[in-house]
């Protein structure tokens, strides 16, 4: 795996101090268990999925390492290890909750990751679409994750099915305009403000995660989201609007015998 995430088909050679980065990230990850207790086996051997994003993005300025990719897709179906689209970078976009919200909202499952100033990395997977919400929603597949200077993951106990968090526009102020997950109310797993400058990270039984930067505090200094684009989406696509334009069709043709 080691080989593999420094020698990706077509890429340049990596650099002696990326390869110290990434041997020293494979040898620090704690590899999670599933919600039964068994080892996750499905790490080992995971394909780093395919980073899209835009010609003129210098990829420098991305969070998402491909050692960082195979951690995260371990804990993932291999559907979801195909290609991931950059949805939103804070360098890029600027710190706007409006403008990733446009960006993410009902784009189906998506990675969120955060670069603090204490410089730790982390964040989470939101299997469902982010949608708003006036109350937590999601299923049992999101998870939480630490990235720097730690590398873990953190599955849903299934203690609290209090898993993603995404309000927007509510005047009511048991009713906090951000997103998050787990945990509860002012109390979550991992949280940022709709004014995108703050957040903060508490340890919560949804997740039976620790606080996952130096502090419960967050200052984020970057944010970026990826899109999981699912093999087969594409072409289901395709058969829904196929299949919409034969049933008009059939229809219509019905009709005119009809007539």
């Amino acid at each position: 795996m080691f080989d593999h995430i420094l020698h990706l088909k077509g890429s340049r050679p990596e650099s002696s101090s990326h390869c110290y980065v990434a041997e020293t990230f494979l040898n620090a990850a704690i590899f999670s268990k599933d919600h039964e207790g068994r080892n996750d086996k499905r790490r080992l051997g995971s394909q780093v999925p395919k980073s899209l994003h835009s010609e003129n993005i210098d990829p420098n300025i991305l969070l998402m390492r491909d050692e960082y990719a195979w951690h995260i897709g371990g804990a993932l179906s291999h559907e979801e290890l195909d290609e991931w689209k950059l949805l939103y970078h804070s360098s890029l976009n600027g710190l706007s909750f409006n403008i990733i919200l446009g960006n993410i909202l009902n784009d189906g499952p998506t990675v969120l990751i955060i670069k603090d100033r204490e410089g730790y990395i982390f964040g989470g997977f939101a299997s469902q679409p982010w949608e708003r919400h006036s109350d937590f929603y999601g299923d049992m597949k999101s998870f939480l994750f630490q990235l720097y200077p730690k590398a873990s993951i953190f599955r849903p106990t299934r203690a609290k099915n209090n898993l993603q968090w995404c309000a927007a526009n509510f005047s009511s102020e048991t009713i906090p305009n951000d997103i998050g997950f787990g945990g509860r109310i002012n109390h979550f797993g991992m949280f940022l403000s709709a004014s995108f400058d703050q957040g903060h990270t508490f340890s919560c039984t949804t997740f039976n995660n620790p606080c996952l930067s130096k502090t419960s505090k967050i200052s984020p200094e970057v944010i970026e989201c990826w899109g999981i684009v699912r093999k087969g989406m594409e072409q289901e696509k395709l058969d829904v609007v196929k299949g919409t334009v034969l049933e008009r069709f059939k229809e219509d043709s019905d009709t005119c015998r009809k007539a």
